[in-house]
């Protein structure tokens, strides 16, 4: 994982300072996912990697697997990719390119995992505090985990805050036995 995203790192940042520079974030953020989205799966993979394809071949059948129209610029991105042999880390090139994209507009996207289903009231509630500590606008993710007995796990890039009601006790075993 961290050798990908080392390699991924500064082909999402040429692509990012590209897109933003022509003010296209929102297209190639569409089509680097849906690239990362076929790149990712297992049988693609094994196509990427097959040392018979030229780099040209492998980019025209990602685009065709992907479904996706590319303007020139993409294309030659794709093809520079397909030369050094980085198709493969296109899943986090996509999610490197988002990430500097939610820096730039000042936004996190924020995992809510939760014992229960959070109404709209109860998540508005939470992105109005998130908001306001963090300082950025939020975009909440629910997930429902009846193990956690009660209270929210937070997931925001890097950062979680486990206020869960199994978090809490295992902190506590925790400390009763260290």
């Amino acid at each position: 994982m961290a050798e990908t995203s080392t390699v991924a790192r500064p082909y999402a940042r040429a692509a990012f300072e590209y897109a933003r520079d022509h003010e296209a974030l929102d297209v190639w953020a569409d089509v680097l996912v849906k690239l990362g989205r076929v790149a990712a799966v297992r049988d693609v993979q094994k196509l990427l990697m097959h040392p018979g394809l030229t780099a040209e071949r492998k980019v025209a059948l990602l685009l065709e697997l992907a479904e996706v129209d590319t303007d020139e610029a993409v294309r030659r991105f794709l093809e520079t990719l397909g030369v050094k042999n980085r198709l493969p880390a296109l899943t986090a090139i996509a999610e490197q390119f988002e990430r500097l994209r939610a820096e730039l507009e000042q936004r996190v996207d924020v995992t809510v995992v939760s014992a229960y289903p959070l109404d709209d009231k109860q998540q508005n509630k939470l992105a109005g505090a998130l908001k306001k500590r963090l300082n950025r606008e939020i975009s909440i993710t629910t997930q429902v985990d009846p193990a956690l007995l009660g209270g929210v796990i937070l997931r925001a890039g890097d950062t979680v805050i486990d206020g869960s009601v199994r978090g809490r006790l295992t902190r506590l075993s925790e400390a009763l036995t260290a």
